[in-house]
């Protein structure tokens, strides 16, 4: 999870632009679907397996250990995602949220912006329809209806603060950390295990969104839309903040 620098400053604005950025950076946003494609792959996958009505380790745990278990393995897959030269190059964003931030300090082009979050948003979506269809009634069913992200117990004020923090948490950290000499070299590895930690403990309050794209992914296919509104404001005023911290922190310096 990290900015590269793909802008394609040697056209004119208009059409030309977008057809020299989609020309250039095209194999970029294909890894962005990519990256999250394998995200949702993976969380369907192993929410089915540890929650799904059918799932084959439900009555083998209690659901503190399972959700410790998804913790882990989506964790896991972010790293993976972070690493892997399938994916890697573009920056790993796979979340509009993220997009929008390096936009705002400059480090992405506008229509580059737009081309990561539609394909965003593809390759998620596409990811869980495939899933569905594989796995059935088991993701499809409650309790899952397709991974979707709904507020929890504790209602919507709850989940929309969790949504805010816990986005805000990760883009500081990596904003700050990149910006360090020592440091840049564990962002990614910092961000898994963040992703570990939120899975675990924003999961059972939130759903764990932190994520337009992962959200409407499985909204669209549940067709679930319970407090969506949470999904897609409160990540990207939680990582904007975070990006304006950021900015003034750096001003100050």
């Amino acid at each position: 999870m990290r900015a590269v620098d793909i802008r394609v400053s040697n056209e004119p604005e208009g059409m030309a632009r977008v057809k020299a950025c989609f020309k250039k950076n095209r194999k970029y946003y294909v890894q962005e679907a990519l990256g999250l494609a394998i995200f949702m792959i993976s969380a369907s996958f192993f929410s089915g397996l540890l929650f799904g009505h059918r799932g084959g380790l439900v009555h083998f745990f209690p659901a503190s250990v399972r959700q410790s278990l998804l913790g882990l393995l989506m964790g896991g897959t972010a790293l993976f995602i972070f690493y892997s030269p399938l994916t890697s190059p573009s920056g790993s964003h796979i979340n509009p949220a993220v997009t929008l931030s390096f936009l705002i300090l400059g480090k992405i082009g506008r229509w580059d912006t737009v081309f990561y979050i539609i394909f965003q948003c593809i390759g998620g979506t596409v990811a869980v329809y495939l899933m569905a269809a594989l796995m059935g009634e088991n993701l499809t069913a409650a309790p899952l209806h397709d991974v979707v992200t709904v507020p929890g117990k504790y209602g919507q004020a709850a989940a929309a603060i969790t949504e805010w923090f816990i986005a805000f948490l990760m883009m500081g950290m990596v904003l700050f950390t990149t910006d360090h000499p020592f440091l840049k070299k564990y962002t990614r590895i910092f961000a898994g295990i963040l992703v570990c930690i939120y899975v675990i403990v924003a999961g059972p309050v939130s759903g764990f969104g932190m994520n337009p794209a992962r959200s409407f992914a499985s909204a669209l296919p549940a067709n679930i839309w319970t407090a969506f509104w949470i999904y897609v404001s409160m990540p990207v005023a939680g990582m904007l903040g975070a990006t304006e911290l950021y900015r003034f922190v750096k001003g100050k310096k």
